[in-house]
């Protein structure tokens, strides 16, 4: 039996929680993860320790708190059993991409394992959830992170992803400019001193501001590989 198997419905908020706390490579205080979980501190210590007790956390007194290996890869699994779920509703169930995130988490945890790992093979082993983002491989010890739309350069070109906790009057905003999660873009240009981006978004130029493509992330895409001018004719002479 997996240490996911047997977690509670509480433990694996607090290890999603702490896992996007700390993926930059910090501690979270107990502070910072009773506002991410929306308990009282009180709660939040209480949560951590049952975690430390597992061998899943480490608490160090007014330092903070790490997830151990073990806990990071039962993490891990945690977020990527809700965005398998998330697909099934979106996919399956026809729910909108910006209502799977709210839904997923009300039955996610009742899931037995084998239950999880059929839905994944019946969804044809999805890529990514239905906001964009990557689905780990069980096991893993960390999840890819995306950059923020405004972190690419003129010439990029990318795929969004919109996190399911983007305000709703952002996420209708977006929909107009035709930026949903799996719509590819192509930055055009990037003005200077925080100035806006303008984007080809399929086949509209759309101009977005700093504040908003800060919110938006994105899977870049790799530049085609560039050849000196006859480089390509001697490659071919030479094959």
């Amino acid at each position: 039996m997996t240490a996911d198997m047997i977690l509670s419905k509480s433990e694996r908020e607090t290890l999603k929680a702490l896992y996007r706390l700390t993926k930059a490579g910090s501690d979270a205080h107990t502070g910072a993860l009773a506002e991410a979980l929306g308990v009282s501190p009180g709660t939040a210590t209480a949560a951590v320790k049952r975690l430390a007790d597992r061998n899943l956390a480490n608490h160090r007194p007014y330092k903070g708190v790490e997830l151990t290996a073990v806990g990071r890869r039962a993490a891990v699994a945690a977020i990527r059993r809700h965005r398998i779920v998330e697909r099934f509703l979106s996919d399956m169930l026809g729910y909108p991409w910006n209502e799977a995130d709210r839904f997923a988490a009300s039955f996610e945890h009742e899931l037995p394992q084998d239950v999880e790992d059929r839905l994944f093979v019946a969804l044809h082993r999805p890529a990514t959830c239905p906001h964009g983002f990557p689905i780990p491989e069980p096991e893993m010890g960390e999840i890819a992170e995306l950059p923020p739309l405004y972190a690419l350069e003129p010439g990029d070109a990318a795929v969004v992803a919109v996190p399911g906790s983007t305000d709703p009057e952002v996420v209708a905003f977006l929909d107009t400019l035709g930026l949903r999660p799996g719509v590819r873009v192509v930055v055009r240009e990037k003005h200077p001193f925080d100035g806006p981006l303008v984007l080809t978004v399929e086949g509209q130029d759309r101009t977005v501001g700093e504040r908003i493509a800060q919110q938006i992330f994105v899977r870049k895409e790799a530049r085609p590989e560039r050849h000196a001018p006859g480089e390509q004719d001697r490659k071919e002479q030479s094959a």
